[in-house]
C-alpha cells in the first residue's frame, strides 16, 4: 500500500477515534482514556476506582468488560464505517484492584465484507492479564464521521 494511502487511512482512524470519544459519556464517566488508535486497532486504560468494585473489593467483572467493550468498538469503528456487537465472550484470568491501571488492547483479527472479529486483551501495569474478549462485529449503513469534513 502506497505510504500517502496508509496516512491517509490513519488520519481517518484518528478522526474517527476523537469524533467517538467527544460522545462517548460511559467512557468519561468511568475515566476511560483512548491512548492509541489506527485502523483495526485501538488502546484504551482505565484507572480502577472505589466505586468499581464488588463486595469482595475486587474490580467488578462488569468494569472490566465496559473497558474491553469500549477497546472492541473503537478498533472497530476505526474504518468509518458504523459497526457494532453482534457477540462477545470473555474469560477473567485474574482480578483487577483498586488503584490498578488498567490497558485494554483491541486488534481486529478478521474483517470480511460487513463482519468482523476482534481479540481484546486487558492487563495491569504489571502486565498481568485480567481479561480476554473476543468480539463479532457487523458494520451498518453509515459512518461515524457522517456530515463532518475532515
Amino acid at each position: 500500500m502506497p505510504e500517502h494511502a496508509i496516512r491517509a487511512r490513519q488520519h481517518l482512524a484518528e478522526a474517527v477515534g476523537r469524533r467517538m470519544y467527544e460522545r462517548d459519556h460511559i467512557s468519561h464517566a468511568l475515566g476511560i482514556t483512548l491512548e492509541a488508535i489506527r485502523p483495526g486497532y485501538a488502546r484504551l486504560t482505565m484507572r480502577v476506582r472505589q466505586d468499581m468494585l464488588n463486595s469482595h473489593q475486587l474490580l467488578h467483572g462488569g468494569m472490566t468488560f465496559t473497558l474491553a467493550d469500549t477497546a472492541f468498538a473503537y478498533a472497530c469503528n476505526s474504518h468509518d464505517r458504523t459497526a457494532v456487537a453482534t457477540g462477545c465472550n470473555i474469560v477473567f484470568p485474574a482480578t483487577g484492584h483498586e488503584g490498578d491501571q488498567l490497558t485494554a488492547e483491541a486488534v481486529e483479527c478478521h474483517l470480511s465484507g460487513r463482519s468482523g472479529v476482534c481479540d481484546v486483551t486487558v492487563t495491569n501495569q504489571k502486565g498481568e492479564v485480567i481479561a480476554l474478549f473476543r468480539g463479532q462485529s457487523r458494520q451498518m449503513q453509515g459512518t461515524v464521521l457522517a456530515g463532518e469534513d475532515d
